[in-house]
């Protein structure tokens, strides 16, 4: 194995270049990105800016999906600001690591493997809120702040150089990669809007105006708190969210980008990486992060396909940090503006809108439910929690419809029912109110063959059953069962009584 194979990691062939130019093109985009959510969190925007360097390298370097960028996030910002304005940027910076440790117990656990409980529908939300969110996002910057601290939209000629210079954006990416793919379309962009406004001195808005980030190395720095119960009861359940968010946003960005690209993956190795980086992360002066839908699909949008890229990004925005502040300051922001309006249109998946009319109701329902709770409070890990307890109700429902049950024999002493579907919570009702216990013969017989067994309340309603038989003198027995419903009646049988006829070493009533 060659020396550093690992960091390229792809079914691909290198284009060192193409690594190397789009690392710079999402380092560019990143810094802008990282200084507005940490002044969302009401941190200052090198806190955002060293996050996206430390996140950025370390899950580049460790994390199993190449390609992927990480850093500060829209998602985890709105996680953390009353922890910040409550309680100060120290406790931000404890409650990041700890999150990264919980993120590595998740690893630990595999817990990547929940991600199967996420069903499409609710994938497809979370994709379409997370881009209609980034267009919008991008709306502030036809805004303009007045000195009482209110913003305006812009207007007469400020208005128009702004949408000229954005759709002059738009059009070189669109075009471009028509032309040539050997330079990144988003980076030509930036380059020839920056070099057009520079020198035709084009009044219009930069990175400066948002901010200055004259910086330096990330400092070291151990979060200075006293390890006590007051302060543990405050921070943890901060991490507790902070960790959920992070693996929800990681592990359905990790799914997209398997979607997209091709190449080797690891989720559970992209979760321990995310956990070091959040600990790397609050140890030297950042927030915590997660991996970035947009940014990534910068990445890939513009060739890359191995981990290089992702940590020549990181190193770029930290020399740009270090030494080329002056130059970033000037940038402006219409350039960075198109392409994330780009990123948004590329971001949202059209085919649902294609398939609306011919999916299931419930699952449209559930689709348009996450995308609305995700753009209105701005919060995806609630709305793919909400997404998933919507399919798992939904679910629910229609396997209680399954269950069908028929009279398959019936003489003077014998009556026998057929049962086919699951048995469980949701299906018990209708299982129980299908039986005459007062017009049954005497001996009843429930032939379990097409039946499976999910869970406690099944397996009661069968106890119970049995009961209501013995009580009216009568014997009910069950039989045809399969190999999971027998496992579950012999964990259970100290509490659960049933008739068994093919199955004598359980224990029945007398």
């Amino acid at each position: 194995m060659k020396p550093f194979s690992h960091l390229i990691n792809s079914d691909e062939p290198l284009k060192l270049k193409t690594e190397i130019l789009s690392g710079l093109t999402v380092a560019f985009a990143l810094v802008p990105e990282a200084m507005a959510f940490a002044m969302i969190a009401g941190l200052s925007p090198l806190n955002g800016l060293y996050a996206s360097i430390s996140i950025g390298f370390v899950t580049s370097l460790l994390g199993g999906r190449p390609g992927m960028i990480s850093g500060s996030t829209g998602a985890v910002a709105v996680v953390i600001i009353s922890l910040s304005k409550s309680y100060g940027i120290e406790y931000v910076f404890a409650a990041g690591i700890l999150a990264g440790i919980i993120q590595l117990v998740a690893a630990i656990f595999h817990f990547e493997k929940l991600l199967r409980l996420i069903p499409l529908p609710v994938v497809s939300g979370f994709v379409n809120g997370l881009a209609i969110i980034i267009f919008f996002s991008q709306l502030d910057q036809f805004k303009i702040e007045k000195a009482n601290g209110l913003s305006e939209w812009l207007s007469g000629p400020p208005l128009l150089i702004m949408i000229s210079l954005v759709l002059l954006t738009i059009f070189i990416i669109w075009m471009l990669p028509k032309l040539t793919n050997i330079i990144p379309s988003s980076l030509i962009a930036i380059l020839f809007i920056f070099s057009v406004v520079t020198v035709l001195k084009i009044p219009t808005k930069t990175i400066g105006d948002i901010s200055l980030i004259n910086g330096k190395f990330p400092p070291f720095h151990i979060p200075q708190l006293p390890i006590s119960k007051e302060v543990i009861y405050v921070v943890f359940p901060y991490a507790m969210i902070i960790a959920s968010v992070g693996l929800i946003e990681t592990l359905l960005t990790f799914n997209i980008l398997n979607e997209t690209i091709k190449g080797p993956s690891n989720s559970n190795k992209e979760i321990r990486a995310q956990g070091i980086a959040n600990i790397v992360s609050g140890l030297f002066s950042g927030m915590s992060g997660c991996a970035m839908l947009g940014q990534s699909m910068v990445n890939v949008s513009s060739g890359a396909r191995t981990r290089l890229s992702g940590i020549f990004a990181s190193l770029s925005l930290l020399l740009l940090v270090m030494f080329g502040s002056g130059i970033i300051i000037k940038i402006p922001m219409a350039a960075l503006t198109g392409i994330m309006i780009v990123v948004a249109v590329k971001t949202f998946s059209w085919s649902s809108l294609k398939t609306a009319a011919s999916i299931p109701f419930t699952d449209l329902f559930t689709m348009v439910s996450v995308t609305a709770i995700t753009v209105f409070f701005n919060n995806l890990a609630l709305a793919v929690l909400i997404g998933v307890i919507i399919s798992s109700l939904i679910f629910a429902w229609q396997g209680a419809t399954m269950l069908r049950i028929t009279n398959t024999k019936k003489d003077l002493l014998s009556i026998q029912y057929k049962v086919s579907g699951p048995l469980f919570f949701g299906s018990v009702s209708h299982f129980t109110k299908h039986f005459q216990i007062t017009d049954d013969q005497e001996f009843v017989t429930i032939d379990l063959s097409d039946c499976k067994i999910f869970d406690i309340t099944g397996l009661i309603s069968l106890h119970n059953l049995t009961d209501q038989y013995r009580l009216k003198k009568k014997k009910l027995y069950l039989l045809n069962l399969n190999d999971h419903n027998i496992k579950l009646l012999k964990r259970s049988n100290s509490f659960i009584k049933v008739n068994l006829i093919e199955h004598k070493n359980l224990t029945c009533p007398d």
